[in-house]
């Protein structure tokens, strides 16, 4: 029957998903083992959460039902994508996924620190930025001294490497 056809109220919303971090195909998911531990622990709060729905209105719990089942597919498709990086094999000495690099900016007198991890571990508030920004990619493969570019529109800030670890 067409949908033309079916009592307005009967209609449901279809619920809209926010999307995951931008994972453009073809790449690797990379992960840290942190970030798949935080992959499989969201997957645990999304089961308990539609464990634990409650409503006596059938419809509102066939939305909230759908909008849980729709978060987990695409949590599982990261999550069986997922290949995890073992920080101990990676370069003591050069800048790979995982790295905590402590970066001077420009002329500035405080260090920053930035992790490069997988994209949906990024968070540039705890500076865990995703191993496809354009930081993560100006400093893989450099080593301590080093220093790099990135340009922002005019302006050009410098880089420079003052400690790589892996933890």
């Amino acid at each position: 029957m067409s949908r033309g056809f079916v009592k307005e109220e009967d209609q449901e919303e279809i619920p809209m998903i926010p999307p995951r971090a931008d994972l453009p195909n073809g790449v690797t998911n990379y992960v840290t083992s942190l970030g798949y531990n935080n992959l499989l622990a969201e997957r645990k709060s999304l089961t308990i959460e539609k464990e634990s729905l409650q409503t006596n209105d059938e419809k509102e719990l066939r939305i909230a039902n759908n909008l849980i089942s729709a978060k987990m597919q695409l949590l599982n498709e990261r999550i069986s994508t997922a290949k995890i990086v073992d920080l101990s094999k990676q370069p003591e000495n050069e800048v790979r996924f995982g790295a905590t690099v402590l970066v001077k900016i420009d002329n500035a007198t405080t260090i920053q620190q930035f992790q490069i991890v997988g994209v949906d571990e990024a968070n540039i508030a705890k500076g865990k930025i995703s191993f496809l920004s354009p930081i993560a990619r100006m400093l893989i493969s450099k080593q301590v001294g080093d220093t790099t570019f990135l340009n922002l529109g005019k302006v050009k800030r410098v880089f420079k490497i003052v400690a790589i670890s892996y933890s």
